[in-house]
């Protein structure tokens, strides 16, 4: 028997603050609309609205407390009777809301439309600062029309024909997939899918797609639990092994390894799976002398650097 893995609190928390303005700003929106928009199951949405019932202020008197109503597959959130009332708020602490808001409205399933985009131009207007200007909240750059393909696709339940450059491989190619779950993470946008190219489950970074064709062919869609992994190695994919000083020591904080290990002198040595050689030419040539590989096909850095300064004429050998 398997077990559905419980959502982290951040994802959780996450979800939330972007779903209850979303919620609260409609009148009695669907459940399965509201599950399709935040990437989550039903099970996992009851969990979060049991959670506002505990939510508001001293002394939790009915007035001070989220309300949530559920009738049928319909869902109601309707704020406590303080929110109603003006705040008073200092330029600074005017400024931290904003960034704040700002930031929220990055989150999947966030209307910049409704009310938290509407309140937030207005409280920017009052500072008399530009909220593009006064914070610097920005994801990856997604082409807008195919993000909004890729939702309007996974609510649905309808393929999708990619432009994808597959980063690994270094070109382009048309992909047909499934798209189940469209995220963020990172600061990027990524959609969770079945690839019916590669036969397996893929996850795309949607800023490496340049456009994005909306099929008439549904698909059943399958459960998500819990966080999608932007990056995943496979068992048989070939270990390298490099050794980093402490500037390019963040190598072993964003990739998935198998272990780091200090040598001294300021010195680290991690175990990297590499699925694809071409990412591995570019992470080398990105740290350039930073890095070496001291286990593996060593020759990987020297091959692409070679491959680079043939395009402008000069040979390495040469040197």
């Amino acid at each position: 028997m398997t077990t559905r893995r419980r959502a982290s609190a951040e994802e959780s928390l996450r979800r939330l603050l972007a779903l209850v303005p979303w919620v609260a700003g409609r009148d009695g929106p669907r459940v399965e609309e509201v599950c399709a928009r935040f990437g989550c199951t039903e099970a996992e949405l009851m969990e979060d609205l049991e959670l506002l019932f505990m939510c508001g202020l001293y002394p939790f008197t009915p007035d001070t407390l989220v309300e949530v109503t559920m009738e049928e597959d319909r869902v109601w959130i309707r704020y406590a009777n303080f929110f109603s009332r003006p705040l008073r708020l200092t330029p600074a602490e005017g400024l931290f809301l904003l960034a704040a808001g700002t930031t929220l409205l990055a989150l999947p399933g966030t209307d910049s439309e409704g009310p938290l985009g509407t309140g937030l131009a207005k409280l920017a207007a009052a500072l008399g600062v530009s909220p593009e200007e006064a914070v610097g909240v920005e994801l990856g750059h997604a082409p807008p029309e195919v993000l909004a393909t890729l939702q309007r696709a996974a609510a649905d339940h309808k393929q999708v024909v990619i432009d994808y450059y597959s980063y690994g491989r270094d070109g382009w190619g048309r992909r047909t997939i499934d798209p189940h779950r469209v995220f963020n993470a990172t600061g990027q946008w990524y959609v969770d899918a079945w690839c019916h190219d590669a036969v397996g489950e893929r996850v795309f970074r949607i800023d490496r797609m340049r456009a994005a064709e909306l099929l008439d062919i549904t698909f059943d869609p399958r459960p998500i639990n819990g966080t999608t992994p932007t990056y995943s190695p496979r068992p048989h994919d070939p270990v390298v092994v490099l050794e980093l000083d402490d500037q390019s020591r963040w190598v072993a904080e964003q990739y998935p390894n198998e272990g780091v290990e200090h040598v001294g002198s300021g010195k680290w040595r991690v175990r990297l799976r590499v699925s694809e050689r071409a990412w591995l030419e570019r992470l080398l040539l990105r740290l350039g002398p930073r890095a070496r590989v001291v286990d593996g096909d060593a020759s990987v850095g020297a091959a692409a650097a070679e491959r680079v300064l043939a395009r402008y004429g000069v040979s390495v050998r040469s040197q």
